[in-house]
């Protein structure tokens, strides 16, 4: 089943009220996780980053990612909220966390056991390093990446979840955990991938799913994608690719202020999201190629049988001429057109009766 993750980011705006809404609209949207980002500008960007471009031209309004940043800061009171109203109403609380005392408190304080790694911190050794030491299952977003650091990462991660004492580790040290049956074992257990394009939103001949098969031949591990195209045709196309995960911006109203919500889903296109990837789910069935239940009702309609092309008698000869092919089913099938011809009829038929010899 494909887990759906329902990335509400910084679309809360710094509006409780807002992040409860985005909750409640995840959850009735069907989606399997509320995903938010959990951050400490101070940590994150100096005061004299600029913001990217998409970002001031969907807020129209130029000014540093510090002061954009600020104003979006969840504060750790709030996460305990938002963490037990999503237990409230079913649906798993899930955060990024862009700093390591975000990450200890994600994990520390709030209890999280699934981990989001943002495209942005692939080469972020340091993090990865913390993300694996927490033992939580991680989600490795690769956005900008190749896969010669999709690997380097992932040596990393394996490293990280193995040696929890080391403090200056080399390069060759990741590269044997990452070589290691244990190592290989622990990814497979706790790492899924995702491929992103990360461009907000990303041009359609820039997304470049098939590269999701790319991953999965050269790591073995899950595969999921993580979405900033317009509208929902490319998360479900993944889906049908075999995507373990699907995640995808949304936000309440897309005219809201904010560097994100024009790049996102409103709550009904959320809605036809999920419905569209749990019917891909349902139809791409196990891969076993055999007849339906409904199939197997439309057999005798739809096929065909050997029927006595006109009157037939016991003993006589069976020829070519004597036979025709047509419905319904369930008589001797057609398969045997030319092993009757030649035989000797064993009972008498009326013209257009199935032949059962």
């Amino acid at each position: 089943m494909t887990l759906i993750i329902a990335e509400a980011g910084v679309n809360h705006n710094g509006d409780p009220g807002l992040a409860r809404e985005l909750i409640k609209a995840a959850r009735d949207a069907g989606a399997d996780i509320v995903k938010f980002q959990t951050f400490k500008t101070d940590k994150l960007v100096t005061k004299e980053a600029q913001q990217a471009g998409y970002q001031t031209e969907n807020t129209g309004k130029k000014e540093s990612q510090y002061d954009m940043l600020k104003r979006l800061e969840l504060p750790p009171e709030l996460h305990y909220e938002l963490v037990a109203y999503s237990n409230e109403l079913g649906i798993e609380f899930l955060s990024t966390a862009f700093d390591d005392e975000s990450l200890n408190f994600l994990v520390n304080d709030l209890g999280l056991k699934r981990l989001k790694v943002p495209s942005g911190e692939i080469t972020n050794a340091p993090f990865l390093l913390a993300h694996a030491r927490t033992q939580c299952d991680l989600v490795v977003s690769t956005g900008m990446a190749t896969l010669a650091e999709i690997e380097t990462a992932l040596a990393i991660i394996a490293f990280g979840y193995l040696d929890k004492t080391t403090e200056k580790p080399a390069l060759t040290d990741f590269e044997a955990a990452y070589a290691s049956s244990e190592g290989q074992r622990v990814l497979q257990d706790k790492v899924t991938i995702l491929h992103c394009t990360t461009e907000y939103p990303a041009p359609f001949d820039e997304i470049n799913l098939n590269a999701m098969d790319t991953i999965h031949q050269a790591f073995k591990l899950p595969v999921g994608y993580s979405d900033h195209s317009d509208g929902i045709i490319i998360p479900i196309a993944a889906a049908a690719k075999g995507a373990r995960i699907i995640e995808k911006h949304f936000t309440l109203d897309r005219h809201l202020e904010g560097p994100d919500h024009k790049a996102s889903l409103e709550p009904e296109q959320l809605k036809q999201m999920v419905t569209s990837i749990r019917t891909i789910e349902k139809a791409l069935g196990d891969g076993i190629k055999r007849p339906t239940k409904s199939e197997i009702n439309n057999k005798p309609i739809a096929r065909r049988s050997l029927v006595a092309a006109r009157r037939l008698k016991a003993g006589q000869v069976i020829t070519k001429e004597d036979i025709a092919v047509k419905r319904p089913g369930g008589g001797l099938s057609p398969i045997y057109y030319w092993h009757i011809q030649g035989k000797i009829c064993k009972q008498n038929y009326e013209a257009g009766e199935l032949i059962f010899e």
